[in-house]
């Protein structure tokens, strides 16, 4: 079943077109009109770039969702809305002030908890302090529980100490990192690779164990649910391409979001229309205040969502059609990348859905078509975020001369024409053609023998 152009997917179409007009490319047209009107506005009265403002949006309502309801593409194969992703720019390119608006309502849920908890933890230690007898004269169990703090958010922080905070809130948490490399640059602070191991297991919602000394007890978390989400400078992007996370798919999990044009922002005087923080604040609230049921081990059972038929039907036309592409892609990264992307679009249909229902523009019963329709786009927009990106890494490995022969070349050229550019910057015919052998599939790509493309 190929596309349907439904009258809604036509408007979706021409939203986006008014979009990217002014130089944004993330599809805003996957979010209910009341997001994008949210959206419009911080973008028109307080700079914040788009791409950046929507992606954190859609981390944010993940988080939300977290366990408490998983998309079901069959029996025994269910998907969690677990995003990782990182808002890739320049200093100054206002990347923290959309996170910040985006996560705000779980910075104030955390802080409200944080008070309640401290207010519960004082009562629970002069409650350690009285003999068992007084404990029961005043009606006080026996036994005091240690009292625990709810919550979302969670920062700088170590598998041990996260699984700790997780088995207490098995809803689901969020890494907020305004500095995501300071998360990748810790993998390997303990054990040599372990941390790594950790996220790459969380990404699939497996089981998680910590057994370690530093523990209270051995925690054993059936199906978490972690997402990740900080800024990152371009430059520091190829601290992700170190080790072993090229290779074991680690980098093909995160989500990049990169705008078309970086520019500096620019204050407007132009005021808000209507409170933006107050109107996210109610759309997330809803899904934050979803109630959760538990069984007898006080896990959490999650609602399952199936896949309307026709839905279901488009989305495999379209992994069937990605995985056509794979099947001729030389650049394994790419398929890599791909391959992660067709897990994403599950969880976009998801996350969209749910999105939908707190806006009251649909149900959370089923994953309609155009959810997936949506979730398509949003996975073809992360699509081409991640060629762009595999760019960068490439062109920071490049050396002043490699670096200065790429830029000089033409989108189209011949071996003849790339060798006198090469030598105009004083690199040899013999090391051309091994430079452009090296990174065939990678910064370029032979269209027929003697000509290439650059990627």
């Amino acid at each position: 079943m190929s596309e349907k152009s439904t009258p809604q997917l036509i408007l979706d179409k021409a939203i986006d077109l008014s979009v990217n007009q002014t130089g944004s490319g993330f599809p805003i047209s996957i979010f209910p009109s009341k997001i994008q009107k949210i959206i419009r506005e911080v973008n028109d009265c307080y700079g914040f770039p788009i791409d950046y403002v929507g992606a954190a949006m859609l981390v944010a309502v993940s988080v939300a969702v977290g366990n408490t309801h998983l998309a079901r593409m069959k029996e025994g194969w269910d998907e969690s809305a677990i995003l990782y992703m990182a808002l890739i720019g320049r200093p100054g390119a206002n990347k923290s002030h959309p996170l910040s608006f985006a996560m705000r309502p779980f910075v104030e849920h955390d802080y409200e908890q944080n008070r309640i908890f401290e207010k519960q933890y004082l009562e629970y230690q002069d409650q350690l302090e009285m003999s068992r007898k007084e404990r029961a004269e005043k009606g006080i169990d026996v036994c005091p529980r240690e009292p625990v703090r709810h919550r979302f958010l969670v920062s700088d922080i170590t598998p041990e100490g996260l699984s700790l905070i997780h088995s207490q809130n098995r809803r689901g948490l969020c890494l907020l990192s305004d500095e995501l490399s300071a998360w990748v640059k810790n993998f390997n602070r303990y054990n040599n690779g372990s941390e790594e191991q950790f996220w790459l297991s969380v990404f699939s919602a497996k089981p998680t164990m910590s057994d370690r000394k530093s523990s209270r007890s051995s925690i054993f978390i059936k199906r978490p649910f972690i997402s990740v989400i900080g800024t990152m400078q371009k430059r520091i992007l190829s601290e992700l391409a170190k080790g072993e996370r090229s290779a074991n798919g680690f980098i093909d999990r995160i989500l990049f979001v990169i705008l078309k044009h970086e520019m500096s922002n620019r204050w407007s005087m132009k005021q808000p229309s209507f409170d933006v923080a107050d109107e996210w604040q109610n759309i997330l609230s809803r899904l934050m205040c979803i109630e959760c049921a538990y069984d007898e081990n006080n896990d959490i059972l999650p609602v399952i969502v199936p896949f309307a038929e026709e839905a279901l039907e488009r989305l495999f036309e379209w992994q069937h059609n990605l995985s056509d592409k794979c099947d001729t892609e030389p650049n394994e990264t790419l398929v890599g990348i791909y391959c992660k992307l067709q897990i994403y679009a599950i969880r976009f249909c998801l996350i969209i859905q749910m999105a939908r229902w707190s806006c009251n523009d649909a149900g959370k019963d089923v994953i309609d078509l155009i959810s997936v329709e949506r979730a398509i786009t949003l996975a073809e927009y992360f699509m081409e975020s991640a060629k762009k990106v595999q760019t960068i890494l490439k062109e920071l490995s490049l050396t002043a001369q490699q670096l200065a022969i790429v830029t000089a070349l033409p989108p189209e050229f011949t071996t003849g024409s790339a060798i006198a550019v090469a030598a105009e910057n004083g690199m040899s015919e013999r090391a051309l053609m091994e430079f452009l052998k090296n990174f065939n599939g990678k910064l370029f790509q032979k269209s027929k023998h003697g000509n290439y493309i650059k990627l």
